[in-house]
């Protein structure tokens, strides 16, 4: 049989699958408004395969454009290689080049704030490479890597997490590890020049990993993807991140007290947080979450507050493939998001989460931050003053 053919038959065998499934589907619904008066069912009589209307939104055109590249039916029927998909890709989401086309691709471009700007002239580019960088950190497979958000200025956090949460430890064969993730401070914002002390830090803690990109809140998302890079090469065998914000207080031994009662099949799949659902796009413009209607259209899918979530070293290398198929989206929770609805999975909720802090009355009572894992916010010298009273061994709750 020609290859020609094997590949008809292929996808007619796929076609006759879905409409089974369809057909299972449909019949499995308990309402009546798909059957008729004798209970049988109602066959659709329109095209079963329906192309998607065009997205008025750019964000959702460009995505759907990404969908088709990865999608295998498609591929065969248009006789596109493995080779050939993999060169496309490189093209679509690699090209570091400034997007002058983008102007004419979004009707309000010369409207939209200058970081909206900014991210969508480089929106492709994922070309970064890391200035400091700790290549052996895992080279003893840890249990446990926190991996926590940072900018180059913010010293006294770094270093009120080294001293209380974020301590490099080992509990019963359990290895933590630590890194901070940080991007170029960007000089033209005024910012003074910290790079000699940042060097300094980096050689004294063995903690630092810096890319030359520019630090900015759209460009979280960028550094989640290249974290995410740097754990498929740097640390494929750890079996647990943590990841999260530095101004965040963390129940470390909570954290591996609750990984101790995961069953294996939990742990491979684990991704728990303060998960949000039923989500979209905020439409004023005054609040830092704006996102304005022509870059994105729809609902987000469920997603962990970026405050702070855990996760597998299985899901981060799977999130890493992930990241090719879903175009970079400018608030890097709602990305990390869509990648895991990509892969089939969502976020879980775990009560320890309290991204949006814990009442008043309870910040003062100690007994409050043992059951927990993580609080928001928190300065580094309530960090501090936390994980001292949780480690004294009179402490009773």
């Amino acid at each position: 049989m020609s290859v020609g053919r094997r590949r008809l038959r292929l996808v007619g065998i796929l076609m006759m699958i879905n409409f089974f499934i369809y057909v299972i589907v449909e019949v499995s619904k308990s309402d009546g408004q798909d059957k008729n008066g004798k209970g049988s069912v109602l066959i659709p009589t329109g095209k079963f395969w329906k192309r998607r209307a065009a997205c008025g939104a750019y964000w959702n055109r460009e995505q759907q454009k990404l969908n088709r590249l990865y999608n295998p039916i498609l591929n065969l029927l248009n006789n596109v290689t493995v080779d050939e998909m993999v060169a496309l890709n490189a093209t679509q989401l690699n090209s570091c080049e400034m997007d002058t086309n983008i102007k004419s691709e979004i009707k309000d471009f010369d409207n939209l704030p200058d970081r909206f700007k900014d991210f969508l002239y480089y929106l492709r580019c994922k070309n970064y490479s890391l200035v400091l960088d700790e290549p052996d950190k895992c080279k003893d497979k840890p249990f446990l890597l926190l991996a926590i958000k940072s900018l180059t200025p913010q010293f006294d956090r770094r270093q009120a997490i080294r001293e209380s949460w974020g301590k490099e430890l080992k509990v019963n064969n359990m290895t933590v590890v630590r890194v901070f993730l940080l991007g170029d401070t960007p000089q033209a914002d005024n910012h003074p020049n910290l790079s000699g002390l940042l060097k300094y830090e980096s050689e004294k803690y063995k903690d630092i990993l810096l890319w030359n990109y520019r630090d900015t809140f759209f460009n979280l998302t960028l550094k989640e993807v290249l974290f995410l890079k740097w754990v498929s090469h740097s640390c494929p065998d750890v079996q647990f991140i943590f990841k999260g914000d530095d101004d965040v207080f963390v129940n470390t031994h909570q954290i591996l007290d609750y990984l101790k009662t995961l069953s294996a099949e939990k742990a491979k799949d684990l991704f728990v947080g303060d998960v949000i659902k039923d989500a979209g796009p905020h439409r004023d413009k005054k609040l830092k979450y704006y996102i304005p209607e022509s870059l994105y259209e729809g609902t987000y899918p469920p997603y962990a507050g970026g405050g702070g979530f855990l996760y597998s070293g299985n899901i981060a290398l799977r999130l890493y493939n992930a990241t090719s198929r879903v175009l970079l989206y400018p608030i890097d929770d709602v990305y990390t998001g869509m990648c895991l609805e990509k892969l089939g999975l969502a976020p879980e909720k775990h009560k320890g989460f309290k991204t949006f802090d814990i009442d008043e009355k309870q910040k003062n009572n100690i007994c409050s931050y043992s059951n927990l894992i993580l609080v928001h916010p928190r300065k580094p010298q309530e960090m501090i003053k936390i994980w001292s009273k949780l480690q004294d061994s009179s402490l009773n709750c």
